[in-house]
């Protein structure tokens, strides 16, 4: 029985601690210094076609 104790504990902790250490790498990964430009790119995709809105490509297979 003391075994199994043993194994959850080691388990909880560990876990605990992996699953932080990712949480923390993901923020640091999204913030780093070279991001801001692939964010900004990124952040501007819905607002490429605001002359156009809309595909053409649609009204070209239509026809």
């Amino acid at each position: 029985m003391e075994n199994t104790s043993l194994l959850s504990q080691l388990a909880d902790n560990w876990m605990l601690l992996a699953m932080f250490t990712l949480f923390i790498g993901a923020i640091l990964w999204a913030l780093r210094p070279g991001s801001r430009d692939v964010h900004k790119e990124t952040a501007s995709i819905p607002f490429r076609n605001e002359d156009h809105p809309g595909s053409s490509e649609i009204e070209e297979l239509q026809q």
